[in-house]
């Protein structure tokens, strides 16, 4: 059985046309006067060839491949932000074109590599990803082709950028207690600093703590206060165990889920109920946030709308350096309870 592959001569042939008219209706051009007649015979004998059109000759003819590349510091190999891959190939799909998708672990020298291969290959464009919110800085090896940056910025890089609209999340938690009727002894938990090492903070917690303070300032509330600290389990138990030694939130909105779940602890060792006595919001939406029990009202991260709006906006040719910031939706729970008339005393909002 032969595998040779079958040639638009092929086709040609057994359609009864020259090479070049069946070359004009498979390729759907129409500046060629071709009877519909010989035009249905041409799509008959591809269909009953197996006719297929060799990619590689045509990119070889015009420069484009129809191919992108998608390369990652860590996100392909992450299960918790797998959904942005899954975005960006659905977008990819939806207009026949193939995504090919890289990670470098954060080693330089394995995404210069990467870069050389994915341009070797002729790659149409780049999506330039992070797992989280920062500064980056492209390979310079990217600047003269087309690049949206994905959950990343580069302020000195011309591409447009994806983001998730932290701000904006910021906003709706304090709305949401406010809405509870909140409006005494409101704490933060994580803060701005996440990361130690990083003295201007973290994008995520900057924008998120600015919009809770808008918000909460704007309806003449006052923030009770803001604990930094990193944003894992057993950072959020011990920052808590320390401020319930002198004070007793009404209200905590937390920085992540991983913080969250720390202080569901340490606020079960005083003794303090969610929500009955505190209500609890966060932000991420990770699996954790309906483990928990009372299950954890939290804001989302719109990880498929991320990946999926940055291969869009790659195939629109919309490179210009803008912020496209993408809505983080409230996942409401349990966790959440509206202050009654009685003091002290509050009623869940959700089931258990």
């Amino acid at each position: 059985m032969s595998s040779r592959r079958v040639t638009m001569a092929d086709v040609a042939r057994r359609a009864g046309v020259s090479r070049t008219a069946a070359s004009f209706v498979l390729s759907g051009r129409t500046d060629m006067r071709i009877a519909e007649a010989t035009q249905k015979r041409i799509h008959q004998a591809a269909r009953e060839l197996g006719y297929r059109p060799n990619l590689t000759a045509r990119s070889l003819r015009t420069s484009v491949t129809s191919t992108f590349a998608l390369i990652s510091d860590t996100i392909a190999t992450t299960a918790y932000a797998g959904q942005v891959i899954h975005g960006a190939l659905d977008a990819a799909t939806a207009q026949g074109r193939v995504l090919l998708v890289a990670e470098t672990q954060g080693d330089p020298v394995a995404e210069a590599r990467l870069v050389e291969g994915m341009l070797d290959r002729q790659v149409d464009g780049f999506v330039y990803a992070a797992m989280f919110t920062h500064e980056v800085t492209p390979p310079s090896a990217l600047r003269n082709h087309p690049v949206v940056l994905l959950n990343c910025l580069a302020d000195d890089f011309p591409a447009a950028s994806v983001i998730p609209d932290e701000y904006a999340a910021g906003c709706l938690a304090a709305q949401t207690l406010l809405g509870a009727g909140h409006r005494e002894g409101i704490y933060v938990l994580g803060g701005r600093h996440a990361i130690p090492e990083t003295p201007s903070g973290v994008f995520a917690g900057r924008e998120r703590v600015s919009g809770i303070e808008t918000v909460l300032s704007s309806a003449g509330v006052r923030l009770a206060g803001v604990v930094e600290c990193d944003w894992q389990p057993q950072d959020g138990y011990r920052e808590l165990r320390e401020l319930l030694s002198r004070h007793r939130p009404r209200a905590l909105i937390c920085c992540n889920d991983r913080l969250a779940l720390g202080a569901y602890q340490a606020l079960a060792e005083v003794s303090l109920s969610v929500p009955q006595d505190v209500s609890v919001i966060s932000f991420d939406d990770s699996d954790l946030a309906s483990w928990l029990r009372p299950r954890l009202t939290s804001i989302a991260l719109p990880h498929y709308d991320l990946g999926r709006r940055a291969v869009e906006l790659l195939l629109s040719d919309q490179l210009a350096p803008v912020r496209h910031r993408i809505p983080m939706p409230l996942r409401l729970r349990a966790s959440v309870a509206p202050i009654t008339s009685a003091p002290g005393s509050q009623q869940a909002v959700r089931e258990r």
